[in-house]
């Protein structure tokens, strides 16, 4: 008999892989438009839609509203930031440093036809929101019988 060492979390190792290919093909390009360097970082973010929008939830506690820029080009939505380390508190006093500092970078792909226009961001308790109109022929249309 052979042991196997049980990771209760492989079966969600798997599930995120494909969940990650499958925002992946709509949301962002395809193509490694994220690279991170060793002193850049990655917000976790959450994409979800409504029937009259897609919503981006991105964290980014600590950091202000002026720290970060958001542009849409090309169909692509770039959010982009630097969180600054905390100089108030000297390094040798750190026990553990786990939050990252530095820069960073997010592409998603949008649906074409977006009107940058209707993007709305707005920032609380450290996640970033942002709502992004879906396209008039993207929405869904109710149809009746006659």
């Amino acid at each position: 008999m052979t042991l196997v060492t049980w990771r209760p979390m492989r079966e969600f190792d798997t599930m995120f892989d494909r969940m990650n290919r499958m925002f992946g093909s709509q949301f962002h390009g395809g193509s490694n438009e994220q690279e991170y360097s060793a002193g850049e970082w990655c917000p976790l973010t959450d994409i979800y839609e409504t029937e009259e929008e897609y919503i981006f939830k991105v964290e980014v506690p600590g950091m202000e509203k002026k720290d970060i820029t958001i542009e849409v080009k090309d169909d692509t939505l770039w959010i982009r930031g630097e969180r600054r380390e905390d100089m108030e508190a000297r390094k040798d006093n750190y026990h553990r440093t786990e939050i990252r500092t530095g820069k960073f970078a997010r592409s998603f792909r949008l649906p074409r036809g977006i009107d940058q226009e209707k993007i709305k961001a707005a920032m609380n308790n450290g996640i970033l929101e942002l709502k992004v109109a879906k396209p008039e022929e993207k929405k869904p249309k109710a149809i009746s019988i006659n």
